[in-house]
């Protein structure tokens, strides 16, 4: 039987917004990347989807965080997705999609139907404008949300501070030990699912 493999991209943004709450997904791909132990390299600068990408490509997930600023990351994405695609086949590999979402409360991780509706993240609306599921029907996708909570106020002014603001030690410890294994456990519920979909493990 055939192993399925990973791509899992986290959303966010470099430097200097990179510890930020808006950069949840890298913060978790960082903790979920300690978390598969030595056979999980260290993430360095790789060239993927035409740009220099911070990767750790192990033998079952290839961990990659978006280069590029949250809301012009669909051309990278899609890019990124299609030059991996092609050394598999398409049953083979997954895509899952790592963001951070207000909706769930600081350290929840969930699944999200690659369908859902954005709900204004940029991000996630960037990515679906350029990568197309119905294009790769064999292929398992999954968006996953690693929750940062929302500010009292709800304001675009006021999210957008909170969201693009310096995370405390606190809110990093949160992010990334239980945003590493939520994902990880979805990751694992989206693998179960695939093998019992081609005929078991």
């Amino acid at each position: 039987m055939a192993n399925l493999r990973f791509l899992v991209i986290s959303l966010g943004n470099q430097a200097p917004y990179y510890d930020t709450l808006h950069s949840a997904g890298h913060h978790a791909l960082n903790a979920l990347q300690l978390l598969l132990g030595p056979s999980q390299p260290p993430f360095t600068l790789t060239r993927i989807g035409k740009k220099a990408s911070l990767a750790s490509i192990g033998p079952k997930y290839i961990l990659v965080q978006s280069p590029t600023y949250m809301n012009t990351s669909g051309p990278w994405a899609s890019a990124t997705w299609k030059e991996i695609i092609q050394d598999y086949a398409p049953a083979d590999l997954a895509l899952a999609l790592v963001h951070d979402e207000l909706e769930l409360a600081p350290g929840v991780v969930k699944r999200r139907a690659w369908e859902r509706s954005h709900r204004g993240h940029n991000g996630v609306k960037s990515v679906n404008s350029k990568l197309k599921r119905a294009e790769y029907p064999d292929s398992a996708w999954e968006r996953i949300g690693v929750g940062i909570g929302r500010p009292e106020e709800r304001d675009a002014k006021a999210v957008s501070q909170y969201v693009l603001g310096p995370m405390s030690r606190f809110q990093k410890e949160v992010v990334a030990g239980k945003g590493g294994e939520g994902v990880l456990r979805c990751l694992q519920e989206v693998e179960a699912e695939w093998r019992a979909k081609v005929g078991g493990a």
